[in-house]
């Protein structure tokens, strides 16, 4: 089996194109992962996904641990032959949505004592409980335990999570390495915290190469600061971390905040935010964002996109998608959730060509230009 690397190919400014390599294939960046929080990216069929150019998925440790379980997830032959996905998957550590979701939540230094908000059942999680769900559920990457730092946090606040998510990611790496489940070429990531303070962000980087990842993760972001203070972070944060290693960026976001990561140096992308709005009508496209609720497309027999490869932008009119929406209907969810997953991997596509030839910060140009930013 085939060790996990990362080649990175080309730069122009700071935007990279590069191949993560794992032994289920390789991951072309930057890379957007659509999001399979239950083992399904929603209201679409594995092949579609693989088709529209993912070369991975994001499964959640939280919702799979609380069903089906983690240990049937690894009966029934793991989280990749249960979804019908043979190719990489990502898994988050369940710390975020331990804070967004659990009912009564405890932390400690050893970690979160949860109630589901399934059926209100007592969990413990810990980094080692992490690790080995995500060994169990056999996923490529894996991430360690922290803390998502809410915002906004004082500075004191955002220093005392992040010296915890510290010494949390130490924990996680010894479990890794002592994990009798990790298999050859699996990795663990890091993740850097520290809120929007410049010092604790290099403090939280410095710790982690310390204790040495396959790849890091910058946290703790798109969680309500806003676009402008998002980007004043990656301005900075990139930088910190081993230019030979992966950067990923949790929980991110819009088409314009993919573009402007990427110009600052990150890697990899995931986030709900294609298929959650698929499911409610809002449709992406080269041309910007399209509320397929709107009366005025209940005539439009245009489709999203003529020139698009997507059957979903090209092949149906704004009209009926309009109605499907307006009906409820499960296929509007699906046909605009594909548009949309596509779009998002067209625009990777797009951004990888485009440093590969030197050409980045016109590929940035003539984007917003045509999302009329």
């Amino acid at each position: 089996m085939s060790a996990f690397g990362f080649d990175l190919h080309k730069t122009d400014g700071k935007a990279r194109t590069g191949v993560i390599r794992t032994p289920r294939g390789d991951i072309r960046t930057p890379a957007f992962m659509p999001v399979g929080t239950a083992g399904t990216v929603k209201a679409m069929y594995p092949e579609q996904v693989k088709e529209t150019g993912a070369d991975i998925i994001l499964g959640n440790t939280y919702h799979l641990m609380l069903r089906p379980g983690a240990e049937e997830v690894a009966a029934l032959g793991g989280l990749h032959t249960f979804a019908n996905w043979p190719y990489p998957i990502l898994t988050d550590s369940g710390g975020f949505q331990v804070m967004s979701l659990a009912r009564l939540r405890k932390m400690t230094e050893e970690g979160v004592t949860f109630q589901s908000h399934i059926d209100g059942s007592r969990h413990m999680l810990s980094p080692e409980r992490s690790i080995e769900i995500q060994c169990l559920l056999g996923s490529d990457i894996q991430m360690v335990l922290d803390e998502c730092t809410p915002f906004p946090a004082t500075e004191a606040e955002a220093e005392k999570s992040m010296e915890l998510s510290l010494r949390w990611a130490a924990r996680s790496k010894e479990a890794f390495a002592a994990q009798p489940l990790r298999k050859d070429g699996m990795a663990l990531f890091g993740i850097v915290q520290g809120s929007t303070y410049e010092p604790l962000r290099r403090r939280s980087a410095e710790g982690l190469v310390d204790i040495g990842f396959d790849g890091y993760a910058v946290g703790g972001l798109a969680v309500g600061e806003g676009q402008e203070a998002m980007l004043r972070v990656l301005d900075y944060a990139p930088d910190m971390l081993p230019a030979d290693k992966p950067r990923y960026l949790m929980g991110v976001g819009t088409p314009d905040d993919l573009v402007e990561a990427v110009r600052r140096g990150i890697d990899m992308f995931d986030c709900v935010m294609p298929t959650r709005n698929g499911r409610h009508g809002l449709a992406f496209t080269r041309f910007g964002k399209i509320n397929l609720k709107n009366a005025r497309h209940a005539t439009d027999t245009a489709p999203l996109d003529p020139e698009s490869t997507c059957p979903a932008a090209r092949d149906y009119s704004r009209a009926y998608l309009h109605h499907l929406v307006k009906s409820g209907e499960m296929l509007g969810s699906m046909l605009v959730s594909w548009n949309n997953i596509h779009y998002y991997q067209s625009l990777m596509a797009g951004m990888r060509a485009a440093i590969s030839e030197g050409r980045f910060e016109n590929f940035v140009s003539d984007f917003k230009a045509a999302q009329g930013a």
